[in-house]
């Protein structure tokens, strides 16, 4: 009966697709083929309210991508033009500094680990300078027009205000861990600077509470140490957390401690001693990442030895560690 069918498409084969087809040539279909095809479980149309759901997932994973895309900058730092334009040109882009990086040998990575660390000191000077340039606006305006006491003292007054800024300005700015991480970014680092600014500014506010209230007689206020406060972002939170407790310090580093924070005057100790222990944690830090380096440079050297491609150097290295590991 299948010519009936065809003629008149009953309401039970009018969804199936294969209800033209030849019965003959469609029971040799279901026969041989591996999977079987049943009518009655023919996909269904989606719903009304289906279609709604889709439509509305689609919706929001459109916005959420497009939210995504506004978020992140249209062209990197480099670019002159941070509005957008030749954004095309700026796909393909990569730093100098990552090209390099992936060049670098495993020497001139150790280098860079070290000379940071070195530079670190300059950098910090640089950044206490900074914070302290109406001191040293002050100072030179006294060089180059004294007064007659002025010119009588030598500029005294305003030298102490200045080797006072810079003194404390170092102390804080090691305290909260200025450049004692690599890896962060210029605006991370600069707002710790201000942070350091902030604190030293707090600190003179501070003595000049105290002052007035020994001139009148009053009570000497007592406030917390500086460096004990939380800082004012989280990033300066986690900083704060990481510097070393009296706990974590040895016998050793604590007699240094105490011998170092004597040369000291006692306003200023508090931020001494923590600038000292931030010092001990970027050293500590330092010899981490040469440690984890030197592990690298093992594991490739390994690896290349069971490629199969071990080099001259390699063997040399591998000789002279394994020699220097005995001992």
């Amino acid at each position: 009966m299948g010519w009936w069918d065809s003629l008149w498409a009953s309401s039970s084969s009018g969804d199936d697709p294969l209800r033209k087809l030849d019965p003959k040539l469609r029971e040799f279909l279901e026969r041989e083929s591996p999977v079987k095809y049943n009518a009655a479980q023919a996909p269904k149309e989606p719903t009304a309210e289906e279609k709604k759901k889709r439509a509305a997932s689609a919706a929001k994973e459109d916005e959420e991508r497009r939210q995504q895309q506004q978020q992140q900058p249209l062209v990197p730092r480099e670019s002159q033009y941070q509005d957008g334009r030749y954004a095309h040109l700026w796909k393909t882009y990569r730093p100098l500094a990552e090209i390099e990086a992936e060049t670098k040998s495993d020497h001139e990575r150790l280098m860079d680990v070290l000379e940071g660390y070195k530079d670190r000191k300059n950098q910090i000077g640089k950044a206490a300078l900074e914070n302290c340039a109406l001191e040293q606006v002050d100072w030179r305006q006294c060089m180059a027009n004294p007064s007659f006491t002025e010119r009588m003292t030598m500029c005294r007054d305003q030298i102490k205000k200045f080797e006072k800024c810079y003194m404390t300005q170092t102390r804080l700015l090691k305290a909260l861990g200025y450049l004692s991480t690599l890896d962060r970014s210029p605006e991370v680092e600069e707002d710790i600077q201000l942070h350091a600014d902030t604190l030293y500014h707090r600190m003179l506010s501070q003595e000049a509470e105290v002052a007035a209230a020994k001139e009148e007689g009053r009570p000497i206020p007592k406030f917390p140490p500086l460096i004990g406060r939380l800082p004012t972002t989280p990033l300066q939170q986690k900083q704060q957390q990481q510097l070393p407790q009296d706990e974590d310090l040895t016998q050793e580093q604590r007699e240094m401690l105490k011998e170092r924070l004597k040369k000291v005057a006692e306003e200023d100790r508090a931020a001494e001693e923590e600038a000292i222990k931030a010092e001990w944690r970027a050293k500590a830090e330092v010899a981490s990442r040469l440690d984890d380096l030197w592990k690298q440079q093992q594991r490739d050297r390994q690896a290349r030895k069971e490629r199969g491609e071990e080099t001259l150097w390699d063997k040399l290295s591998g000789t002279f560690g394994g020699s220097s590991e005995k001992k």
